[in-house]
């Protein structure tokens, strides 16, 4: 056993002094091009006219046409006279056929001193090669950047994942498919603005940084302002700022943008992401499902061109009507337990008990049906569905239903058993609004870090008049998951929040 683990540390140790004498040349090549003033770094400009999706995909017009390709070298064999290489660009990569007597002599001697990483400039003529390759058969080929590092062999996929999301830039040359899941999250997100805008809704943004981060259940991350000396906190939420719009009489008002929640990382959470709010004066949380179904489905036939969404093993289907439920009647279909007929606090909890849910002293009963629903439900909502009617207990900013008091109308749409959305008819009655502030407050002073603390500038805002609401937050993140069928949310952050490293 000791001779092998000394064998593998010579292995190492050996493979590290090549790796420097590797690094070590390429710096050798540079400064030999900066001697004689041709540093490729000087270079400030080159004329790009195609890429090399465009090229394959209309070879048939193209062939024959002198194009100027510039990329990221990622293969080279020579033979001789005549070479070949493969330009990675942002559509992907293209092979270049590189002959002497086309390029000449001093050029052909530099290119077969280029190194794989290297960013060049090509041009030429398109072509087929013999074997049916579709490639540019080059005319100049120019130096634009010198790469100092090397790039892992093939990188395997870049296996290792915390390497991944840490090295972004390795990850993305390397992997085409994570260039790709990049490239559709910005077309979802430009689908959602353009349905939107066509909507009637006006895109608007409201502070990161606030003296109250109120609108969701969440710990914020806290700061300190040294202009004004005074404690601030990162938003949580854009719903507050939004709300005072619609007061203002912006009626229909969206927000995309980052928020903060001092929180735990796993594959669906990370303690900053992507949300979107919208509010629409004179509807209700109907409203809010209508144009949820609507935008869902403009978005996929937009980017992806289907409404049968492939995630996993499965097959999300956007076409049928979003099944609507309530939260009670989800409950009592897995697991026969009707919250209709508990009639008190003590007795949710004492069936909490039978079905070994944990609770704290302070739950009630609409808590212990919250708990309920994710312990029990959750996971069966794979096709998309609207949850309905959330006990009042866990929705502090939202109008009771008429005819149910203990409920309020609020929906949470859940996709692949994630939660997607959450959306409210908006409570705009102050003094309601006043006293679920306060039975938060006493929640706060429970131990309930994620509760609400009253917000004056709202409250104020609320006594001088706002009109009946529809809102509603979306996880962007997660529907660039679900859209892309990506397994964990780091896969659709460009750099997700990781543990520094000395």
């Amino acid at each position: 056993m000791a001779g092998t683990q000394n064998g593998g540390e010579e292995n190492r140790k050996a493979q590290a002094q090549d790796l420097n004498q590797i690094l070590k040349a390429r710096r050798e090549k540079l400064a030999a091009l900066q001697e004689v003033g041709r540093d490729p770094f000087a270079r400030v400009k080159y004329e790009v006219t195609a890429h090399s999706g465009q090229i394959r995909e209309n070879y048939d017009s193209m062939e024959g046409q002198t194009v100027a390709v510039a990329g990221r070298m990622m293969f080279k064999r020579v033979m001789g006279k005549a070479s070949f290489c493969n330009v990675q660009d942002l559509q992907g990569s293209i092979q270049v056929y590189v002959a002497r007597d086309n390029i000449g002599e001093e050029s052909y001697a530099d290119f077969k001193k280029y190194d794989v990483g290297d960013i060049l400039g090509v041009r030429g003529e398109v072509f087929k090669t013999k074997t049916g390759e579709i490639s540019v058969h080059a005319s100049e080929v120019v130096l634009l950047s010198k790469s100092l590092q090397v790039l892992p062999e093939k990188y395997h996929g870049l296996t290792n994942t915390d390497l991944r999301y840490r090295q972004r830039y390795v990850d993305l040359i390397m992997n085409q498919e994570v260039k790709d899941t990049f490239i559709k999250r910005s077309r979802i997100i430009s689908a959602i603005r353009r349905y939107l805008d066509g909507q009637g809704f006006m895109e608007v943004e409201t502070p990161m940084l606030v003296a109250n981060a109120g609108g969701a259940a969440a710990r914020p991350f806290m700061t300190h302002y040294n202009a004004l000396d005074e404690d601030v906190k990162l938003r949580i939420s854009l719903e507050l700022y939004l709300k005072r719009l619609i007061v203002g009489g912006m009626e229909r008002v969206y927000e995309i943008g980052r928020v903060f929640r001092n929180e735990g990382v796993d594959t669906r959470h990370n303690p900053e992401f992507t949300l979107m709010e919208l509010y629409q004066a004179y509807t209700d949380y109907h409203g809010m499902m209508d144009l949820t179904e609507n935008l869902y489905r403009y978005v996929a036939k937009e980017v992806l061109g289907t409404l049968q969404l492939p995630y996993g093993d499965k097959v999300i289907d956007l076409e049928p009507p979003f099944a609507r439920v309530t939260m009670v009647d989800a409950v009592k279909q897995y697991t026969g337990v009707d919250f209709d007929q508990i009639h008190s606090d003590e007795e949710a909890k004492a069936i909490a008990k039978e079905h070994h849910i944990e609770f704290e002293d302070r739950h009630k009963k609409g808590d212990i049906l919250s708990l309920f629903f994710e312990e029990y439900v959750e996971d069966h909502l794979v096709q998309p569905t609207f949850v309905m009617d959330h006990p009042i207990e866990i929705s502090p900013l939202t109008k009771k239903k008429p005819d149910k008091p203990g409920y309020v109308e609020r929906f949470e749409l859940f996709i692949n058993g994630w939660e997607m959305a959450n959306a409210y008819s908006e409570l705009n009655d102050p003094i309601d609004q006043r006293e679920r502030f306060r039975a938060q407050e006493i929640l706060l002073s429970q131990g309930d870090e994620e509760a609400n603390t009253t917000d004056e500038d709202f409250m104020n805002a609320l006594e001088i008049g706002m009109p009946p609401t529809g809102g509603i937050g979306y996880g962007i993140d997660r529907m660039v998951m679900l859209m892309t069928n990506s397994p964990a949310i780091r896969d659709v952050l460009l750099f997700p929040t990781m543990r520094t490293v000395d």
